[in-house]
């Protein structure tokens, strides 16, 4: 096997005509398609397509799609799922309300273990995940996961909770506030009870 990414045009050729630039993110990768040949997949992806962020959006501003360069490759034997992110999301400022853009524009790249043993092969600053852990469910053919690792690195970049560097605190106050009568005693009504019964 070689350790440098190798592509096969005409698979590759083959697979990006049956997932043009317009198209969803795949939700799966077929390892035992794909991990010898490479993958590569562009296109825009509306960030409200990714169910756990989507609970996280701001309905008060229109988000736009975020772009995505996804490429699956082998370097010194390890598989690497790396992506191009460029965009941002608006979320909900936990101080003002309002919304406030975040940006997750950035290079994303992640070792694919077979095992723990490949751990030094990946290098000590590397991002890594171990492939039996995050490809759970049965199939006759391997499949990573990509939408879901795609969304993963996206809330792991998310703010918990995001703010403005310079907003005020939203108070609203909805009608007035009643004063309480300071002679009324709380108890009075209950006095009243006793004696009717």
């Amino acid at each position: 096997m070689s350790s440098t990414p190798t592509n096969k045009p005409s698979a590759l050729q083959a697979d990006k005509a049956s997932v043009p630039t317009s198209a969803n993110l795949p939700e799966h990768i077929s390892l035992s398609k794909w991990e010898d040949s490479g993958f590569e997949w562009v296109g825009q992806v509306a960030p409200r397509s990714f169910e756990r962020l989507n609970a996280l959006l701001t309905t008060e501003h229109l988000q736009s799609d975020l772009q995505i360069k996804a490429n699956l490759y082998r370097r010194n034997n390890v598989l690497h799922l790396s992506f191009t992110l460029t965009g941002e999301i608006w979320l909900t400022c936990q101080r003002c309300l309002q919304p406030i853009a975040i940006d997750l524009t950035d290079d994303y790249d992640i070792a694919l273990l077979d095992n723990e043993s490949q751990v030094r092969l990946a290098g000590e600053e590397q991002d890594y995940l171990l492939l039996d852990e995050i490809i759970t469910e049965p199939a006759p053919e391997r499949l990573l996961p990509l939408k879901k690792l795609v969304e993963d690195e996206i809330l792991l970049k998310t703010p918990m909770a995001p703010k403005h560097d310079d907003c005020e605190m939203s108070v609203e106050q909805f009608g007035e506030i009643p004063e309480e009568e300071e002679n009324e005693n709380p108890f009075a009504a209950l006095a009243s009870l006793k004696g009717k019964l």
